[in-house]
C-alpha cells in the first residue's frame, strides 16, 4: 500500500509528544504530516518555531489554499479549522467549534479520509478530550490506516482511550514504535515508487 498523507491529532501533552517524533523522523521522510494541536486561540506561533528546531523536517503553519508538499510537516493555525481540499490543497474556516476546539481534529481527519480514502494514516496521540475520535473512524471506514499511542504512555489518556473505545485500531503503539511505524511505510512508498 502506497500512503500519501498522516494526519495526527494530539492535544494535552502534545508539544513532548511531537518532540519525540520529529526528532525521530529521518531527513528524506517524504509522506507530508498534517497535524492539528489543540492550542489557545490566541497562540503565537513560537511553539512552531521550537519544533522545528528539534526536527529534520520543515514545519510550518498550514497556508490557506497551499498545496500539500511531499517531505514537510504542516500544523493547523491557532483558532482555524484546518481541511483538505480535493486538489490536495488547504482551507481553513472559522466555523463553529467541533468537540470544543477549533482547530478541531475531527474536521482534519474527516475531510482528509474524503480526499486520500484509503491512502491516509490516522494517528490519534495523547489529549484530555474525545476530538479525533470521531474523525479517526471516518478514516477507517474509507480504508486507511489508523494508529493510537498506547494509553499507557501518553502525557493525558483520555484521547487514545476514546479513539480505542470507538474502533479497533489497526495498531496501539509508543511513540516510538509509532515514527519507527511511519518510518517503515515511508521507506515501502519509497522502494514502490
Amino acid at each position: 500500500m502506497r500512503y500519501e498523507a498522516i494526519v495526527i491529532g494530539v492535544s494535552s501533552g502534545g508539544m513532548n509528544a511531537m518532540k519525540v517524533i520529529f526528532s525521530l523522523l529521518p531527513k528524506g521522510f517524504s509522506i507530508p504530516v498534517i497535524i492539528v494541536q489543540h492550542v489557545s486561540a490566541h497562540s503565537n506561533n513560537q511553539w512552531i518555531k521550537l519544533l522545528n528546531d528539534k526536527s529534520n523536517l520543515y514545519i510550518k503553519e498550514a497556508d490557506e489554499k497551499e498545496k500539500i508538499e511531499n517531505g514537510t510537516i504542516y500544523i493547523a493555525p491557532a483558532n482555524y479549522h484546518l481541511m483538505i481540499e480535493k486538489n490536495k490543497t488547504f482551507s481553513l474556516t472559522i466555523d463553529e467549534r467541533v468537540n470544543y476546539a477549533r482547530p478541531s481534529i475531527d474536521v482534519l481527519f474527516e475531510s482528509a479520509a474524503e480526499v486520500y480514502k484509503d491512502k491516509l494514516i490516522g494517528v490519534i496521540l495523547t489529549g484530555s478530550n474525545a476530538d479525533g475520535t470521531a474523525g479517526l473512524k471516518r478514516i477507517k471506514e474509507y480504508g486507511g490506516l489508523t494508529i493510537v499511542q498506547d494509553p499507557a504512555t501518553a502525557e493525558s489518556n483520555y484521547m487514545p482511550a476514546s479513539a480505542i473505545a470507538a474502533i479497533k485500531p489497526d495498531y496501539i503503539l509508543s511513540l516510538v514504535d509509532i515514527t519507527d511505524l511511519l518510518i517503515k511505510f515511508d521507506k515501502q512508498n519509497n522502494i514502490q515508487s
